[in-house]
């Protein structure tokens, strides 16, 4: 389930998305805990508010299928958003004449656009292209097939799509890529340790994230997945991911440690703008444009703002939750690159926590809190807050009740997705 993220300036402003924390560097490692708690993320040196720890690059990720039909233009590779931010508020707003002022605080780069000359997906530069092309592309690339409803590869995302509606938590797609990265893998046993690292289940719960995922009629849904998925990908070398076991593993991993990845030209502009040095009146005009902005967005487009997709970090199955963060996540490249922010200063070997929950969200009962923890993440939190109010009632007030009668999936997402 897809983490979510912190807040931005403004309430109808687009806040920064959440990722997990990051690149194995000299300010963090992991290290074991327990057997019941996994591992953790410790500082190895003191590090102070505000401080960026790391970044990290996924090591697989992918667009939700969904987002990528509705036309959200993302780079193939790296996320990154391909509409220049005018082009992105046209199209949000259904507005084509509508004109952006400070068009130079765009960073969107259309002249380094590239694509694959088979099968045209379009990539944000020669860079990922060339990385997609040798990482997992080859096997992936469908060329004259693209739209070739019959074609494997298009069955399997069509059939994902007709079990997974948005609000999106996780692609199909993002498993085929890891399939796709081994079998091109000259060092394939490399890549299964890579992805071996992250966090496994037991098959009651990994029976548990299925069902999240795909809703009551999971058990048909996946074998018809296994199925479309053996046949557009089938490896030798990797034939126990095609078994019922070892594909319904697979699936929870995915489920399990996908990390939403949100990015948005928009915000990126709208960011820039914020960092303009003006006088007083034009910052408040650009400020009430911008607001109205994104009211009008809101109405037209409801919460659904950005490039989405998720992505498998290899230590963030090891950052554990608390609900008083000490570091928040976000995704300032407009990419998939994830950056790890202390939100207080953090000590040499204290343990860096972030938030599996929004905001709102942690405010609310330590029962509530929990409720959504073990429905999404499968586990009880005993951080200090929740220790400190274990003596509560485990009980919701009225306004926690209605609130619970929406989807707490929606929430999430939402939260987890806004840039």
């Amino acid at each position: 389930e897809a983490l979510p993220g912190g807040s931005g300036r403004g309430s109808r402003r687009p806040k920064m998305a959440a990722a997990a924390v990051g690149h194995a560097g000299a300010a963090a490692e992991a290290r074991f805990i327990s057997s019941a708690k996994g591992k953790g993320l410790f500082a190895t040196k003191n590090i102070r508010r505000g401080e960026t720890v790391f970044v990290e690059r996924p090591v697989v990720s992918s667009q939700f299928l969904w987002n990528a039909l509705y036309n959200y233009r993302a780079c193939d590779h790296c996320l990154r958003a391909l509409e220049t931010a005018e082009e992105n508020a046209q199209r949000l707003l259904g507005k084509s004449s509508l004109v952006l002022p400070h068009p130079e605080q765009c960073s969107i780069r259309k002249d380094l656009h590239q694509q694959c000359p088979r099968c045209q997906v379009t990539y944000c530069s020669a860079e990922c292209r060339q990385a997609a092309l040798e990482q997992y592309h080859q096997v992936l690339c469908l060329g004259q097939s693209r739209d070739d409803p019959t074609h494997p590869l298009n069955k399997l995302q069509e059939a994902w799509r007709n079990m997974h509606y948005p609000p999106e938590t996780s692609s199909i797609m993002l498993m085929a890529r890891m399939v796709a990265t081994i079998k091109q893998a000259k060092d394939k046993e490399w890549w299964i340790k890579a992805f071996s690292q992250f966090c496994s289940k037991t098959a009651n719960e990994e029976e548990e994230i299925v069902h999240k995922l795909l809703g009551d009629k999971f058990k048909g849904q996946l074998e018809l997945l296994r199925l479309l998925f053996t046949e557009a990908l089938y490896d030798e070398y990797l034939s126990r991911w095609f078994t019922p076991e070892g594909f319904r593993s697979l699936f929870a991993l995915v489920g399990t440690n996908g990390q939403g990845i949100g990015t948005s030209s928009l915000s990126q502009w709208v960011h820039a703008c914020d960092a303009l040095d003006l006088p007083m009146l034009q910052r408040e005009e650009l400020d009430a444009f911008i607001d109205q902005l994104y009211k009008d967005i809101e109405k037209e487009s409801g919460e659904f703002l950005n490039c989405e997709g998720s992505g498998l970090y290899v230590l963030q199955s090891c950052c554990n939750h608390s609900c008083i963060p000490n570091a928040e996540t976000s995704f300032p490249e407009n990419n998939f690159l994830l950056h790890l922010t202390a939100l207080e200063d953090i000590e040499a070997g204290e343990e860096i926590c972030i938030s599996y929950l929004d905001c709102c969200q942690r405010e609310r009962s330590r029962h509530s809190r929990n409720k959504i923890l073990r429905e999404n993440y499968l586990f009880t939190c005993s951080c200090p807050k929740c220790l400190a109010q274990a003596d509560d009632a485990d009980v919701t007030s009225d306004e926690e009740e209605e609130g619970e009668g929406e989807t707490d999936d929606a929430e999430l997402e939402d939260e987890m997705t806004d840039v």
